[in-house]
């Protein structure tokens, strides 16, 4: 699996995350969780696009697993975002569905990165 394939799919994942915390703005959602999905998802990618210059193996796998522990707060926030009826069923699958793919792309990236070394 291409790495550039999950930088992708990590910044299509941000942006998604930005527009849906525009949309929750302008529903006069608690700010406070606002910002924390938005620092979260956009996180992931940001932390992805970060490892291509990490300082050798270790540096990267670090990257890719805070990249990981973004993805699992992401979709805490999102739970709460649906059970607080902020956002519809339809979008908590959809994002969770992002999250469950970003999840497993990066903990297969990180295990194949630790059995190669």
């Amino acid at each position: 699996m291409s790495d550039s394939i999950l930088r992708d799919k990590s910044k299509a994942f941000a942006k998604r995350i930005v527009l849906l915390c525009r949309k929750l703005r302008d529903n006069r959602v608690e700010s406070v969780l606002i910002q924390q999905l938005l620092r979260c998802g956009t996180s992931i990618g940001a932390n992805i696009h970060e490892a291509r210059y990490a300082q050798g193996t270790k540096d990267f796998i670090s990257k890719f697993e805070i990249a990981l522990k973004e993805c699992n707060e992401s979709e805490y926030w999102l739970e709460l975002l649906y059970e607080t009826e902020s956002i519809s069923e339809a979008e908590f699958v959809s994002f969770r569905n992002n999250c469950i793919e970003l999840r497993r792309m990066l903990v297969s990236s990180v295990k194949t990165l630790k059995d190669d070394k």
